[in-house]
C-alpha cells in the first residue's frame, strides 16, 4: 500500500510539472559541477524517461540530488613536515605492536598525523552504468521481498538505494550480494520480517568476518574487495559490510554513530534495521544480531549518517569560512540521540565572549586525554543553547579556533535527572583525597568495554584539576597502596595520569564518601 501511495503521488508530481523541462534544482546543481561526468549523469536520467520508470527516475534525482558531498576519500600518513609515510596496518601483529610501532615512527619523525590526500568525487566519477545498474537491482530487490514491503518511497530511497555506505571506493557490491544471498529468502520462517532477515545474513558475515582493531589506524573506509580479501576491519567497516550484504536484498538497515564515547576513550558505529512496525532496532553487523546487542557506554551524541543532505546539519549552516571539528563537518548527519538514551536541553551563560571567527559555541566530551567537540550551540547574547545532550555526563562548553578547542565556560555535569551542576574549584576549601585508580577502561580485542584498573608499583603519576586548563598539582610514585594528596583544591575535576602513558586516564570527582566517581 505504501508503494502504491508513493506511485499515485510521484505520478500526480509529473502531471502536474513535466520534468524534462525543470529538473529538481540539487539535481540541476549537481549537473553544473560534474564537467565532464555531466553526460554519464545526463544518461541516467534520460535512461529512465525513456522507458517511462517515473519511480526510478525519482530515485535517480535523490540520488544524483544528494551527490554533493560523497565520494572516496584518500588519506596519507605525514609527518610534521608534511613528507609522507608508508604505514600497513597488517605489518605489525596485533593492536598493541602496531601502537608500539607508531610510536617509534614519531620518535623518529616527529608528530605524524592522517592527511586528506585525495578526494574522488562521485559527480565527477560516477559513471551512468553503475548508477543504472545500482537503480534497477534495489528496485529488483524491494519488489521480490517480502520483508520489504512495508517500505514507503522515502525510506526506500534512504535505507535501501544509496550506492554507497561511506567514503569507500565504488564497488559493485549490490550485483555480488544478489546472488551470493539468493539463498535467505528460503531459509526463513517469516519471510515478511526483516529482522529475521538480518540475523541470517548477519550470521553468514559472523561466520568469516573479525574485528580487528589495528584498522583503527587504517588510512580510508575498505570497500567490498578489501573486505572481503582480509575479511578483517573496525566497527565502521562491520557497519559497512552489512551495509552493502542487507540492502542489496532491500533489508532496510543504516548505520549509526556516536563521535566519542563520553566515559571511555574512542568512538563506536553500529547498525539498525527498521521493522514492520518502523521501529529501530540495533545490532552489531558481524558480530551480534538484533536482540542480542548492547551499547555499554555511556552515549552523548547518536547520529544517523545518511545519504541525503541534512539541511540541519552544522554543515549546511556554517558560513563558507568557517572550519569544523572533525565528525560535525557532515552535512549528512542527523542527531537520533533521544531514540537511545533520556536526553536534556541546557542554557549556559559563557564566561568568555563569542569570538569573531565562529558564529557556534560546541559542547564537548572527555576523551583519549582531550575535550573534544560531539555537537554545537547557537550563541544568543552571552548564553549558548545545547539541544538533546545524553544525561549523567560531564560536558565542556567550548570555542573552535585553529583547530584547538578554547573553554567558553567552566566544565559542567548533567545529572541523570537532567539538572547541570558547575565544578569551579575551590581553593579555600581543600581536601584530602585518597585514589585507588586511574580509570575503570582498559583495552581488550573487543568493539567495546568497561573494566577496572590499579597502580603500576614504582611508576610515576601526575594529579591535575581542570580550571579552564588541567593545572597540575602534585606528583607520586605508586607503591602497593592507594596514592593519597593533601590540600587539594575541591569541587573540581580531576584527572590522574601514569608518566609515559597514551592519556587514556578517566576524569573523575570526588564523591560524598571521598570515593573516586568517574566521568
Amino acid at each position: 500500500m505504501k508503494k502504491v501511495i508513493s506511485l499515485i503521488v510521484l505520478i500526480s508530481l509529473i502531471a502536474c510539472g513535466p520534468r524534462e523541462f525543470e529538473l529538481p534544482e540539487n539535481v540541476k546543481a549537481i549537473l553544473e559541477k560534474s564537467g565532464n561526468n555531466r553526460t554519464e549523469l545526463e544518461k541516467v536520467i534520460q535512461h529512465f524517461k525513456k522507458n517511462g520508470d517515473v519511480m526510478k527516475e525519482e530515485a535517480a534525482y535523490f540520488l544524483i540530488g544528494n551527490m554533493k558531498d560523497h565520494g572516496y576519500t584518500i588519506f596519507k600518513l605525514v609527518d610534521s613536515s608534511g613528507n609522507k609515510i608508508e604505514f600497513d596496518v597488517l605489518d605489525y601483529k596485533d593492536y598493541n605492536a602496531l601502537l608500539d610501532g607508531w610510536d617509534d615512527i614519531e620518535g623518529n619523525r616527529g608528530k605524524i598525523q592522517f592527511k586528506r590526500d585525495t578526494m574522488i568525487r562521485d559527480y565527477n566519477s560516477i559513471s551512468a552504468e553503475y548508477l543504472i545498474n545500482n537503480i534497477n537491482l534495489a528496485f529488483e530487490a524491494w519488489d521480490k521481498n517480502l520483508w520489504a514491503k512495508h517500505l514507503n518511497f522515502d525510506q526506500f530511497c534512504e535505507y535501501v538505494l544509496p550506492y554507497r555506505s561511506s567514503n569507500e571506493p565504488l564497488e559493485d557490491w549490490r550485483s555480488y550480494f544478489t546472488k551470493e544471498l539468493s539463498w535467505v529468502k528460503d531459509s526463513m520462517q517469516d519471510p515478511t520480517d526483516p529482522v529475521e532477515a538480518v540475523k541470517w545474513v548477519n550470521d553468514y558475515i559472523k561466520s568469516w568476518f573479525r574485528f580487528d582493531p589495528r584498522y583503527y589506524e587504517h588510512p580510508t573506509d575498505q570497500g567490498l574487495k578489501e573486505i572481503m580479501q582480509n575479511k578483517k576491519g573496525r566497527c565502521e567497516d562491520m557497519t559497512n559490510i552489512a551495509i552493502y550484504a542487507m540492502r542489496a536484498l532491500a533489508i532496510p538497515v543504516m548505520s549509526d554513530f556516536t563521535p566519542y564515547w563520553a566515559n571511555t576513550g574512542n568512538n563506536h558505529a553500529w547498525n539498525a534495521v527498521i521493522d514492520n512496525n518502523d521501529s529501530v532496532i540495533i545490532f552489531m553487523g558481524g558480530e551480534s544480531n538484533p536482540g542480542k546487542y548492547k551499547l555499554r557506554n555511556k552515549i552523548a551524541k547518536v547520529y544517523r549518517k545518511t545519504f541525503a543532505l541534512q539541511e540541519k546539519s552544522l554543515a549546511a549552516k556554517k558560513k563558507d569560512w568557517e572550519k569544523l571539528p572533525p565528525y560535525l563537518s557532515k552535512n549528512s548527519i542527523k542527531d537520533v540521540t533521544w531514540d537511545y538514551v533520556p536526553v536534556s536541553d541546557i542554557k549556559i551563560e559563557l564566561a568568555t565572549g563569542k569570538p569573531d571567527s565562529t558564529s557556534f559555541s560546541y559542547i564537548c566530551v572527555f576523551n583519549t586525554g582531550e575535550w573534544k567537540a560531539i555537537d554545537y550551540g547557537r550563541i544568543w547574547g552571552s548564553k549558548a543553547q545545547y539541544y538533546f545532550l545524553g544525561r549523567g555526563i560531564a560536558y565542556l562548553p567550548a570555542f573552535y579556533i585553529d583547530k584547538e578547542i578554547i573553554p567558553a565556560s567552566n566544565a559542567i555535569i548533567l545529572t541523570d535527572s537532567g539538572k547541570v551542576v558547575n565544578k569551579i574549584p575551590d581553593a579555600k576549601n581543600n581536601i584530602t583525597i585518597k585514589l585507588r585508580s586511574t580509570t575503570k577502561r582498559v583495552t581488550k580485542q573487543s568493539t567495546d568495554f568497561i573494566d577496572e584498573t590499579y597502580f603500576t608499583e614504582g611508576s610515576t603519576y601526575t594529579l591535575f584539576y581542570w580550571n579552564d586548563k588541567w593545572n597540575e598539582f602534585a606528583k607520586q610514585k605508586a607503591t602497593d597502596g592507594p596514592l593519597i594528596f593533601h590540600n587539594v583544591p575541591s569541587n573540581a575535576f580531576y584527572w590522574l595520569v601514569e608518566e609515559g602513558s597514551r592519556k587514556d586516564e578517566r576524569i573523575f570527582t570526588i564523591g560524598e564518601d571521598g570515593g573516586q566517581v568517574w566521568w
